[in-house]
């Protein structure tokens, strides 16, 4: 940053002419330094030190006392508490410090002052934060919880996504659960992470389930994750010998939706000792 961008000091100004004035309050008002802006404008990249002015006006005949503070944008005044004499300017530089981790996209921000009458003016501050837009985001910990599907949306890009989301199970004699995509009632913003749920109320009592979610969102984001679920009825219902004939059921089960897969393929099917390992439910 240049020498004059760090020296940061107050001005006091004879008022010639009325500065224009994004908010006013009674006898004073405030705005950003010099003629034709009614609000702070500042773009740069993640990191950068921006640096701008802002004006208190007063217009009255007694000396004015205020102070001033930022919210939306992180903002360094070179002095926060002014004492502005009649019919006089205080012109206050600060900086904007774009933090190293923004992602680019615009934020808001405002500068306000407030006298001692507590009466206050505002001025708008719009910050835009250049880098590329990347869209993309992650479907992770599925997971299979009674009569629901838990997953974990996050977003790996850095513009706002609104997600999309399809679910699609297969059982071993097909399709279980078939939903085209639709938009979830959710904003991620960048870096957000947000954990969310699937209703599932007839899913299978008895039956082993490959089940799979995709999400898309606008700009190209696209991403699908797997997961597996066995369903056995282990309740009070079936009783010791219906849930030890449905654990005896399931590796028969798994063999035959190896033979389909197998056959889908066009590979060799393997049985017996010597065949692969199932899945057993880690997300993939």
């Amino acid at each position: 940053m240049p020498p004059a961008a760090r020296v940061l000091g107050l001005t006091l100004l004879l008022l010639l002419a009325s500065a224009p004035a994004a908010c006013a309050a009674a006898g004073w008002s405030v705005a950003p330094a010099g003629a034709g802006r009614p609000f702070f404008y500042a773009e740069g990249t993640a990191g950068t030190v921006l640096t701008d002015t802002v004006s208190v006006t007063n217009h009255g005949r007694r000396p004015l006392t205020v102070r001033l503070h930022a919210t939306g944008v992180r903002i360094t005044f070179a002095r926060t508490a002014l004492h502005v004499p009649a019919r006089t300017r205080a012109e206050v530089p600060f900086t904007v410090t774009v933090p190293v981790d923004a992602a680019p996209g615009d934020r808001a921000g405002r500068i306000t002052a407030r006298d001692t009458a507590g009466r206050t003016a505002t001025v708008a501050l719009r910050l835009r934060v250049a880098g590329p837009a990347l869209s993309a985001l992650t479907v992770e910990h599925v997971a299979v919880r009674g009569d629901r599907i838990t997953y974990e949306l996050v977003n790996r890009g850095t513009t706002v996504l609104v997600p999309r989301l399809a679910v699609h199970a297969d059982g071993v004699l097909g399709p279980v659960l078939d939903r085209p995509a639709r938009t979830l009632p959710v904003r991620l913003p960048p870096g957000a992470r947000r954990t969310l749920g699937e209703p599932w109320p007839g899913r299978p009592a008895l039956d082993a389930v490959d089940l799979r979610l995709t999400v898309t969102a606008a700009g190209g984001a696209h991403y699908s994750a797997h997961t597996s679920a066995r369903f056995v009825p282990w309740g009070p219902v079936s009783g010791a010998l219906g849930a030890a004939a449905a654990a005896a059921a399931l590796p028969a089960v798994r063999r035959h939706r190896r033979r389909r897969d197998a056959a889908r393929d066009g590979a060799p099917v393997r049985t017996g000792a010597g065949a692969p390992a199932e899945p057993t439910g880690a997300v993939r």
